[in-house]
């Protein structure tokens, strides 16, 4: 895939999944452009932008300036909470934002656009699809606009569906593995719930790669791609895995946290992104983990073999 001197957006292009995307085009020769709410300096070869994307006439702007060839469409407000008082902030920050972004991107002829799915979303299926979260409904209605903008407006949408993802730099300590590692590294005992709850575990870099097989590989508008590992390991089997390979004192507490309602399990279809995107993870979860737990307790400990 050749993408030396094309100019590409990547929204949320300081965050966990967006930096290490954004420095991996540069290296491939493209012009990268990471937006973000907050002021960045620039990133090596990555130009930095401070642009709220819901506010429309800003997005306008920025593109007008930019004229992208891509646009990878990282940024979210991820929140897993189940009450009323997210709904406007997650309407605005994934739904809103995403919409001014699609009218940008056809207005000013952007080659593609790829938006970043959840395995949180219900599927689009004959069955009535009930939302489990603000987040969820948000990022449910932000894929239908794109389907919609590459259907009747000729403006070619991919979404990836993204897994669990997790892996070093990962700022948000509330997610389930840095919430370990860095807790047990600094002498805490983490709470847990149940830990039953089956889930689809994809290293960054494997999501990092996808993204740039997406860009612009052909045959594949206006399609969702699955971007997980196609396995389900329990939150449980996680948890025990991180404390026995930090030699944790004392075994996980499960049970002490309530459960959360409507949780999706589902596994990643990965034969389909093997075949629209001749790609497939290559990091193994044990891999993971152990890269994982070094970048955050700087410890050589080891979960398993590879």
């Amino acid at each position: 895939m050749d993408i030396k001197g094309t100019t590409i957006v990547v929204t949320g292009g300081h965050g966990f999944i967006g930096a290490p995307l954004a420095r991996r085009l540069a290296s491939l020769g493209a012009h990268v452009h990471a937006v973000s709410r907050s002021t960045h300096p620039d990133d090596g070869e990555v130009r930095s932008h401070a642009v709220d994307l819901a506010d429309e006439g800003a997005v306008m702007d920025l593109f007008a300036a930019l004229r992208p060839d891509f646009v990878l469409h990282l940024a979210s407000d991820v929140i897993g909470v189940r009450t009323p008082d997210v709904v406007a902030s997650t309407l605005r920050n994934n739904l809103v934002s995403t919409v001014n972004l699609l009218l940008a991107a056809q207005r000013h002829g952007c080659r593609r656009v790829v938006l970043t799915g959840s395995l949180e979303e219900p599927e689009a299926t004959g069955e009535p699809a009930i939302p489990s979260s603000p987040y969820a409904a948000a990022k449910f209605a932000a894929s239908a606009y794109g389907r919609m903008f590459n259907a009747l407006f000729g403006l070619s949408v991919v979404i990836l569906r993204v897994f669990m993802v997790y892996g070093p730099g990962q700022k948000d300590l509330r997610k389930l593995i840095p919430y370990v590692v860095t807790s047990l590294s600094q002498g805490k005992t983490p709470s847990f719930t149940s830990g039953a709850r089956l889930v689809d575990w994809i290293y960054v870099d494997d999501v990092v790669d996808a993204f740039v097989c997406a860009v612009n590989r052909r045959g594949i508008d206006g399609q969702t791609i699955d971007i997980g590992s196609g396995q389900l390991i329990s939150v449980k089997n996680i948890v025990e895995m991180l404390f026995q390979a930090m030699g944790a004192a004392t075994p996980p507490g499960f049970g002490e946290i309530a459960e959360r309602p409507m949780e999706q399990v589902r596994q990643a279809d990965v034969a389909a992104a093997k075949r629209l995107l001749a790609w497939e993870p290559r990091v193994s979860l044990a891999s993971g983990l152990n890269r994982t737990i070094a970048a955050y307790a700087g410890s050589d400990v080891a979960v398993g073999r590879d």
